[in-house]
């Protein structure tokens, strides 16, 4: 509620906090504000950030972009942090790796996510080399969970159960494989 004794200023950081859910921050800073801050600031951000999950290099410096902070000073304490150790993409992989392979998703799909955020091929192909679960294997218990033990016999059902398994990451040979029944 308004009162005569608020400022302008007050009265809309009360309004701002009235429509913010209970206990959430604002997100981003203004930019002109950001300025103002130090790298010690970036620095702590970050540090909440990979406090709660590992980050890719790029997902940060999005994250931190976002924020407001100037992207010179977020590239510098980046790169310190990759220096110490706090930070590494390679980290990044191999668990983004292990936690989709445990959501039965396939290869190309956690390549092209790995992708999306900033990992190399050659970083991902170690990591998928690293966890190197069998396709095959992994692509039939996906396939049995979702449409029984049973190979679809119909032409329809066969392409159901195709668009499915290419929608969750699996090659094209593999899943013509599977659905003929053949076992390697």
């Amino acid at each position: 509620r308004w009162r005569g004794r608020l400022s302008w200023k007050s009265a809309i950081a009360c309004c701002q906090s009235r429509n913010r859910k209970k206990g959430s921050r604002p997100k981003a800073l203004p930019r002109w504000r950001a300025y103002l801050l130090s790298e010690s600031d970036v620095r702590a951000a970050a540090m909440r950030l990979l406090a709660r999950r590992e980050h890719s290099t790029l997902e940060l410096t999005r994250k931190l972009d976002q924020r407001g902070f100037d992207l010179n000073e977020v590239g510098r304490v980046l790169q310190a942090l990759c220096d110490q150790g706090l930070l590494s993409d390679r980290r990044f992989a191999e668990g983004f790796v292990r936690a989709r392979v445990s959501r039965g998703l396939g290869p190309v799909r956690i390549r092209r996510e790995l992708a999306e955020r900033g990992i190399g091929n050659t970083e991902a192909e170690a990591a998928l080399s690293g966890c190197a679960p069998n396709w095959l294997a992994q692509a039939e218990r996906v396939r049995r969970k979702r449409f029984g033990r049973a190979l679809p016999t119909e032409l329809r059902e066969r392409a159901r159960q195709t668009r499915f398994l290419a929608y969750r990451g699996f090659a094209q040979d593999l899943i013509g494989r599977l659905l003929r029944g053949i076992d390697e």
